[in-house]
């Protein structure tokens, strides 16, 4: 008598219409969203730690602390951090007979980026690492790098926000103080008038 061949059973096709079918397609759906929202946090991550690094290069290192206005200088170097990349964009595209704009793409990008950094920044406030505090300063300059360790690094908006406004405010003490300085001079010179006339009397 021949042996049966023991092997595995065939796969049932699943029905398109039944609950399995149903189940094995939320699965899929449930994986595939998970994976983009692992890139999505891996691209934001290394958006952010770009970003630090410029901003940790770009810190002077005999500076102990920064003030608001120090932080919202190198904000505006940041905003122009491009400049020179459109600079070369511009001279690529301005040499005669060429036709059409070459990396018009990566100069839109750019643009965007630059009009939203902007927005941010005379708007709700530009994110920034603390450079105000001290102590989050100084974490900051030892930080190597490692995305993993972003957490420990204190992030602060900055906006442009009422840094005019206070310079004109302190213009404006500057001239009261001025203008408060003249009127007792002009009182020690009356005063002086009346006891002159006192005197001679």
């Amino acid at each position: 008598m021949p042996k049966t061949q023991k092997g595995k059973a065939p796969e049932k096709v699943v029905h398109p219409y039944s609950r399995k079918a149903a189940y094995l397609a939320r699965e899929d759906l449930r994986l595939k969203r998970k994976q983009r929202q692992k890139h999505d946090k891996a691209t934001r991550l290394s958006n952010i730690g770009e970003k630090l690094l410029w901003f940790q290069t770009h810190l002077d290192p005999e500076k102990k602390t920064y003030t608001k206005k120090d932080a919202c200088d190198i904000i505006e170097r940041y905003l122009h951090r491009f400049d020179s990349e459109l600079e070369q964009i511009e001279l690529m595209n301005g040499i005669k007979g060429r036709k059409g704009r070459l990396h018009g793409a990566r100069e839109n990008v750019i643009k965007q980026t630059i009009e939203r950094e902007r927005a941010d920044y005379e708007g709700n406030g530009f994110e920034m690492p603390d450079l105000i505090n001290s102590k989050h300063l100084n974490t900051f300059r030892d930080w190597t790098g490692d995305l993993k360790k972003l957490p420990n690094i204190k992030l602060r908006k900055v906006s442009n926000k009422g840094l005019d406004g206070k310079k004109e405010q302190e213009e404006e003490v500057a001239d009261d103080n001025e203008d408060d300085y003249d009127d007792d001079d002009d009182d020690d010179e009356e005063l002086d008038e009346t006891l002159l006339g006192s005197d001679s009397e």
